[in-house]
């Protein structure tokens, strides 16, 4: 399943159900986790690579999609999932949205389950978790999970740069809540710059727009992104944002060879605790075996 970058992000009111009224552009890149879903006597869930933090039990997201699942098909959820993660742990990049959603894909093929049910259970299960199955680029509304693809000509090229910390979703949330106590107008949500931009083709109009509301709150709870942000913008990137939550700077470049330089030189510099360069969109759930 595939990593995201909200190429915009703006965050609303908080609703009735206790989520904010989102207006966002999800952008699917190929950086990938994997995940493996073999029938067991009972659910377990085992974790490889990059996983310091992650729950490996009933509070991981792709263990609770498992269980739904199951349900769902009137089964026991008896399988052993194996999660292989190459996308940053809480880093505003969607890897535990990526891997129940993936989970669902592996699982329905167990279970015989419909693809056309997954969509469904996906936005029970979080916001960020139907994208995945879509991949490419989508406009999100409602909380995010209400989702219309959106056609791209051209492909975008990034560097992302990985923080030694993560951020919670929800306490970036909480604190664009607290940011906002003191304004009166409600924000403006609107996607029609970026979704012109992207119709274009061109990199340069799309870094022009990027936007991200909960960019603010990011570097109030990680001051130091604002100097991640300089160093790219400094090294030759068109645009620099916070990616979701973050606290993953993502790096729009103009092309292949400039996102690698980029890289090289973030690197060089120090920057943050590694990079990686990928490009979008790419397909969403994808089957193999």
């Amino acid at each position: 399943m595939p990593a995201k970058v909200n190429l915009h992000l703006d965050v609303g009111p908080v609703r009735p159900d206790g989520f904010h009224e989102l207006v966002t552009v999800f952008h699917a890149v190929d950086l990938f986790d994997e995940v493996l879903a073999t029938p067991a006597p009972a659910l377990s869930l085992t974790l490889r690579g990059d996983v310091d933090g992650v729950p490996s039990d009933a509070q991981n997201l792709a263990w609770r999609a498992a269980v739904l699942l199951a349900s769902h098909a009137g089964v026991r959820p008896d399988v052993a999932l194996e999660i292989i993660k190459a996308i940053p742990v809480a880093g505003g990049m969607a890897g535990g949205s990526a891997d129940a959603a993936a989970t669902l894909v592996a699982c329905a093929t167990l279970w015989n389950v419909p693809s056309a049910d997954l969509p469904a259970l996906a936005a029970e299960l979080g916001s960020d978790v139907a994208f995945p199955l879509l991949g490419g680029t989508a406009l999100g509304t409602g909380r995010g999970e209400v989702l219309t693809s959106v056609p791209m000509t051209e492909a975008l090229h990034w560097v992302f740069a990985l923080a030694d910390h993560g951020i919670s979703t929800a306490e970036a949330f909480r604190e664009i809540d607290r940011q906002r106590e003191a304004e009166a107008a409600p924000p403006a949500l609107d996607a029609e710059p970026l979704l012109t931009a992207l119709r274009t083709g061109s990199p340069q109009a799309v870094a022009a727009v990027l936007h991200n509301d909960l960019q603010p709150a990011a570097l109030t709870l990680a001051p130091a992104l604002a100097d991640t942000l300089r160093a790219g913008e400094k090294h030759g990137a068109l645009a620099g944002i916070v990616s979701g939550s973050g606290p993953t700077c993502a790096f729009l470049c103009a092309d292949a060879d400039d996102a690698m330089k980029l890289a090289a030189a973030l690197r060089a510099e120090g920057v943050g605790r590694a990079t990686r360069v990928a490009s979008g969109p790419t397909p969403g759930a994808t089957r193999v075996g």
